[in-house]
């Protein structure tokens, strides 16, 4: 198996807590394992009920499913903790992943052989690879630089929506390297940065930069900001997921829009999605004052512009593009 999903642990924590009845949140790549770990919670004398749900992250926590099902206890899979208030008791499995790292790190060395100093990243699911990564990084001649925690529970650790620990070392690296699977935190990183970025992918045995993508996702957000500014009616979304909920934020964008002379709505969802969206014809654009990723990774998808926070206030000319690209806010 690719990731230890502690499945002794489980078992132990569901007997310790008493837990009658079991939520278990699983990410898109771990839901095959569902019956797996239904079995071990049932052994420990749990029903255990599995989300079938899309899971996008620690802020994406079931806690009103669980509170619907009269579960005790939500078992959250493939991330660390991010929410500190929890109605249901819930237990963090991180799900570390049993993967080599030296094959795709090789392969990333001619892909940095340009800079000498290199911040290092990666995922929750990789952060007890970060020392052995490092020393094979050193013993090459490489500086290397890995962030304080920051907000996040292990230094080096960046999550989709915060690259804090990235930003507070950029001024002193020259690139970064990210180590784990897929392209999504990599992206994260070079726009939160605006260095060079090298993601070493543990599972494809591939390394590659993706400076082209954050360069077009840069101008694609630029031509999204000045298509808004022709909106006159704009839906201001706000985000009904636990971690993702900022009320503060979209009461505060709506009333800068209007301060500005164009009408806003109030828009609660769960899911951001251009079906969604298109029962609305009469809003121009929207700001999604939920997951800033969505309004990033999902605009082409999206037939009108649907901008985050900061990029509203370029639009109304309350912040500078500069000032936006250089404190790497795109995804914030």
């Amino acid at each position: 198996m690719t990731f230890d999903l502690e499945e002794k642990l489980l078992g132990e924590e569901i007997s310790g807590r008493g837990a009658k009845r079991i939520l278990i949140q699983l990410p898109e790549g771990l839901k095959a394992e569902g019956p797996r770990l239904v079995a071990v919670a049932e052994k420990a004398g749990a029903v255990a009920i599995v989300s079938a749900d899309p899971c996008y992250g620690a802020c994406d926590l079931a806690t009103l499913d669980a509170e619907n099902l009269g579960a005790n206890l939500i078992v959250h899979y493939g991330h660390s903790q991010m929410i500190k208030e929890e109605r249901v008791p819930t237990v963090y499995m991180e799900a570390r992943a049993r993967v080599s790292v030296r094959g795709a790190v090789e392969k990333a060395m001619p892909c940095l052989e340009r800079w000498g100093s290199i911040g290092l990243v990666t995922t929750v699911q990789h952060i007890h690879l970060l020392d052995e990564i490092r020393d094979f990084l050193l013993k090459a001649g490489k500086t290397v630089a890995v962030g304080d925690a920051g907000h996040l529970k292990y230094a080096g650790q960046v999550i989709g929506c915060d690259y804090n620990n990235a930003q507070s070392i950029s001024k002193d690296v020259e690139a970064f390297l990210f180590v784990g699977g897929g392209r999504f935190h990599a992206v994260g990183v070079g726009l939160a940065t605006a260095k060079p970025t090298v993601i070493a992918d543990l599972y494809e045995k591939r390394a590659y930069a993706i400076d082209d993508e954050v360069q077009r996702i840069v101008k694609q957000r630029w031509a999204s900001i000045c298509e808004a500014k022709n909106a006159e009616q704009l839906g201001v979304l706000i985000g009904l997921k636990s971690g993702q909920k900022r009320v503060r934020e979209a009461m505060e964008i709506k009333e800068e829009l209007e301060k500005s002379g164009r009408r806003a709505t109030l828009l609660a969802l769960r899911e951001i999605t251009p079906e969604v969206l298109m029962q609305f014809p009469s809003i121009d654009a929207f700001v999604n004052t939920a997951c800033p990723r969505v309004s990033l990774d999902d605009a082409p998808r999206f037939r009108k512009p649907v901008l985050t926070f900061h990029e509203a206030l370029v639009m109304l000319e309350k912040m500078s593009w500069e000032e936006l690209c250089r404190k790497g806010w795109f995804g914030s």
